[in-house]
């Protein structure tokens, strides 16, 4: 019996002793797929899904791509959980750049029902009068001396020297003395001087005194605004010349725009409201006076016009306005984004703007856009923009250069991949485009050889020698010397003429090149700072670098590069020794990079 108890013993301990070692660890695998599962969960609740054409589509799920209809694929993330098309920018990179943000459409609930026009101010036609010379002659004396000048009705505006008028007071004085037995010529003679808009009282004058004047007044016969000279001083006018144009301001017009899905939601007696940058806090009553029956088939537009009453004259002829139409209950449309110019970036084939993704961290994506109509610094988005997101409105470019350095894609720079140089906009080249394996650089058709005439060549050459003065500079730790050459690049590039470019290819280019090397060379002109001129020479390089491959400066020049410089993420330089002088540190560290390509 004492057996049996002793194997029943041993069996319950090994039971215990089963799940405490074999148990646990069933339990702890168990767990670890548990979290497992909740992290692959999470990583594909996170998932965003991207078109391959149209990467700026992004949405939480797998689908079709609303543009082109092709599959969506799995957006990739990078080690810092951003989008292959977002790019992360620090705080104190955002405040020294000056990087400011908008909200673009109308994102206010009493928006909703409210339709927004723009347009700017023009003087009123109807309140328009041309002061014209009744009779030819000569302008003896011109009383409007400039445009804007204020004219009241009777006001004398000229005295004229006029032949013709002189013959006809002749034939008065003769008709006068026989007027007793042919008052009928006497009358006739007299009823021809009014034609001239001579007054009674000069006619009288004239016939009293029995002397012919040769110089004869003017009268304005409105009051307003000169809004144009249309003759000087000494000119010889005919007969009816206009000599001044006249605007009453009193009243002005606003002219917008309106798309045709906004033509239905206006007519004309309708009441808007008006406001101005110059009077921000200032809303000017209106009523559509009248809507163009035609429509601008290369706009898409319709002319709006709105009657203004301005007594104190705040609103002036060519400033810009917004309008906001209050719709009817129930009638909703979709309002037009519009976003400064300084938002933009161009390239000639697209139009680009910056989104920030995340409205709590300083994250932007490259957006491809469609431009409607430019309205002063204003550019209205057909597609590509949604109401509310935010934007880049101001550095613009900084941000562009940002995702550059961080091989993000960018402006000229649509695939992605490192680059050269993060200075935005530039013509510059990947990682690769220099070298054995340029030829398989997606830029390689950027360093192309453009042919040019040898007269752009040689300003170009000048251009690259003030370059060469200011890299030789940097290497002697010269500042001083540095700052002169920067001022001596900006004045060169004025002497570039860009009509001698007729290709357009070349000509678009240069434009780009040649905007990005005034700045650098300005800043640069315009520092003391050797760290400064620096930073501004890398930038400088890759655009005089692009411009040398783009258009040759009839010489042998190296294109060397320093790993280190920039806080190791390296730079390049152009140089006319292979022997290495490095621009970047000096005589700190001389001798540190090395030649990557020759160009001829």
């Amino acid at each position: 019996m004492k057996k049996y108890i002793i194997y029943i013993a041993i069996l319950i301990i090994g039971l215990i002793l089963g799940y405490v070692f074999f148990g646990r660890s069933v339990e702890g695998s168990a767990n670890t797929k548990n979290v497992s599962d909740m992290t692959e969960n999470s990583t594909l609740k996170n998932q965003m899904w991207t078109c391959s054409m149209h990467p700026q589509i992004m949405q939480p799920e797998p689908g079709d791509c609303p543009i082109c209809g092709m599959d969506l694929i799995p957006a990739e993330t990078g080690a810092d959980g951003l989008a292959m098309n977002e790019i992360k920018m620090s705080d104190n990179a955002m405040a020294l750049a000056n990087i400011q943000t908008t909200v673009v459409g109308n994102v206010s609930e009493t928006d909703n029902n409210t339709l927004s026009l723009s347009g700017k101010i023009m003087a009123n036609e109807e309140a328009n009068a041309v002061q014209a010379s009744y009779f030819e002659g000569r302008i003896e004396k011109l009383n409007v001396n400039f445009t804007g000048e204020e004219v009241r009705k009777g006001q004398l505006l000229a005295t004229i020297y006029a032949p013709t008028l002189v013959a006809a007071q002749q034939e008065l004085l003769t008709a006068a003395s026989m007027k007793a037995s042919q008052p009928a010529l006497y009358k006739a003679v007299r009823n021809k001087l009014k034609l001239w808009k001579l007054s009674e009282s000069q006619i009288n004058q004239i016939e009293s005194s029995g002397k012919v004047r040769e110089n004869f007044p003017i009268y304005a016969t409105v009051s307003g605004t000169v809004s144009q000279k249309m003759a000087e001083e000494g000119d010889y006018v005919k007969q009816g010349q206009p000599i001044v144009k006249v605007s009453d301001l009193g009243t002005v017009w606003a002219m917008f725009d309106a798309y045709e899905n906004q033509i239905s939601q206006l007519k004309e007696g309708q009441k808007i409201r008006v406001t101005t940058n110059a009077y921000p806090n200032k809303e000017f009553e209106a009523t559509v006076s009248f809507i163009d029956p035609t429509l601008n088939t290369k706009s898409r537009t319709v002319a709006v016009r709105a009657t203004l009453n301005n007594k104190e004259d705040l609103l002036k002829p060519g400033m810009f306005v917004s309008a906001k139409v209050q719709m009817s209950k129930g009638t909703s449309t979709q309002s037009q984004i519009t976003v400064p110019a300084t938002a933009v970036l161009w390239t000639g084939s697209r139009s680009l703007v910056y989104v920030k993704t995340n409205p709590n961290e300083p994250i932007f994506e490259m957006r491809q856009v469609t431009l409607g109509t430019k309205n002063g610094n204003v550019y209205t988005i057909v597609e590509g923009l949604n109401n509310g997101e935010e934007i880049v409105t101001n550095g613009t470019f900084t941000v562009d250069a940002a995702a550059q350095l961080q091989g993000k894609k960018s402006m000229m720079n649509t695939a992605g991949g490192k680059t050269m140089t993060g200075h935005e906009g530039h013509l510059g080249m990947q990682e690769g485009s220099i070298g054995e394996n340029a030829d398989k650089a997606n830029h390689s058709e950027m360093k192309e050889r453009i042919t040019v005439s040898g007269k752009f060549q040689n300003q170009l050459k000048q251009v690259f020698k003030d370059y060469i003065l200011l890299k030789d500079a940097l290497v002697n730790d010269n500042a001083k010397n540095a700052q002169q050459a920067g001022k001596q690049i900006s004045q060169s590039l004025t002497k570039v003429d860009m009509k001698l470019l007729s290709d357009e290819k070349a000509h678009n280019h240069w434009m780009t090149i040649q905007k990005e090397i005034k700045a650098s060379a300005n800043a640069i002109g315009n520092s003391s700072e050797i760290a400064t001129q620096r930073g501004h020479f890398k930038h400088l390089s890759a655009h005089m670098i692009s411009s040398v491959q783009l258009f040759g400066v009839d010489q042998e020049v190296y294109i060397e590069f320093c790993p280190m410089a920039d806080n190791n993420k390296g730079a390049y330089w152009i140089s006319l020794e292979k022997e290495i002088r490095n621009p970047y540190y000096g005589e700190a560290m001389l001798t540190c990079g090395e030649v990557k390509v020759t160009i001829d």
